[in-house]
């Protein structure tokens, strides 16, 4: 499977990028909000990719992080969920906002997403609550790293499809889950505390995640 891939941007489309790896052109199809985020024709992009395989369709999918990469495979799983849909959620929510809205049981917040319906974003949610603390331990990634100047390549997963590979530096959430998991907080309630607690302060470090997150799981009363 091909993973990610680095080149300069030849096209862009409504949906998708052409971009061309050493003479090559892969046409690569992408979220809005992944989109909005690449440079303009001409400019050079690294995006890890996740191939579709039907038996009259390859379509390459685009993400800037391991994470949004992760979600796009999970989404995908859920009956009803195909790619349009998936990268309309993420498109929608961006991978943080999908994690927030799994692991809280928040429907209503994948209903934002263009074309998905109300069963759906339910179906969403029960399907992938008890995967999101996973997910979310993976860490999170600000952007990929961009390729050296004039570096374009194509990288062949060899690893299991599912089987994430962990980004060098985990994010403030990460850490907080982590954190809590070793207190004997389980994962489902933990990662439920950290993304309220983030949630309420975007821009809060991973101490003040996890101060805010005992807050949450303390007993009432």
């Amino acid at each position: 499977m091909i993973g990610r891939i680095a080149g300069r941007i030849d096209w862009r489309g409504a949906d998708h990028v052409l971009i061309d790896v050493r003479g090559v052109g892969y046409i690569v199809h992408c979220s809005e909000r992944t989109l909005a985020a690449l440079p303009g024709v001409g400019g050079m992009a690294a995006l890890y990719t996740d191939l579709l395989v039907r038996e009259d369709l390859l379509q390459l999918f685009g993400f800037p992080t391991l994470v949004e990469k992760e979600w796009h495979r999970l989404l995908m799983s859920v009956q009803g969920v195909g790619a349009r849909a998936s990268l309309a959620i993420l498109g929608a929510l961006g991978p943080e906002g999908v994690s927030r809205a799994i692991t809280l049981g928040d429907w209503h917040s994948i209903t934002a997403a263009k074309g998905v319906g109300a069963k759906t974003a339910q179906r969403v949610v029960n399907e992938l609550k008890d995967k999101a603390p996973a997910v979310m331990a993976m860490g999170t990634m600000a952007a990929a790293a961009p390729p050296e100047a004039g570096a374009e390549d194509v990288v062949i997963e060899t690893a299991p499809a599912l089987a994430p590979v962990a980004p060098p530096s985990p994010g403030a959430q990460a850490e907080a889950l982590s954190a809590l998991t070793n207190l004997g907080y389980g994962p489902g309630e933990a990662a439920g505390a950290v993304a309220q607690a983030a949630g309420e302060d975007a821009r809060a470090d991973t101490a003040a995640l996890i101060r805010a997150a005992l807050r949450l799981l303390a007993p009432k009363g």
